[in-house]
């Protein structure tokens, strides 16, 4: 593949569309993940306190479902990120994928 295929590929369209959703997904993703991360971490740091009360009276304190919750909202964002980039953003792959290979098989018959 030469410089010019290479160029117009980057130009597509569609390739352009794809980028910029898987992009704004990962980076949508991203900030929930870390917004949810940095405030559990401002919360053992500033209310320890609250962390360390119980929730029914029992053993269970707030700290461990919360600590917990951090660690199946990863794997819930990894699931969500998996079917959009499997449903949607496949897509627009295959359609990009279809036009550079027309572009190859036109570099090619000329």
């Amino acid at each position: 593949m030469d410089e010019v295929q290479v160029e117009r590929i980057l130009q597509n369209p569609k390739f352009k569309e794809m980028v910029r959703r898987k992009s704004n997904l990962s980076w949508t993703l991203t900030a929930i993940m870390l917004f949810v991360y940095v405030g559990f971490m401002l919360l053992v740091g500033y209310n320890k306190e609250f962390l360390l009360s119980s929730i029914s009276g029992g053993v269970t304190t707030w700290g461990i479902p919360l600590g917990l919750s951090i660690i199946v909202l990863s794997f819930i964002l990894c699931a969500v990120y998996s079917s959009i980039a499997n449903g949607k953003l496949d897509q627009l792959n295959e359609e990009a994928m279809r036009e550079v290979e027309a572009i190859t098989h036109e570099k090619g018959t000329h």
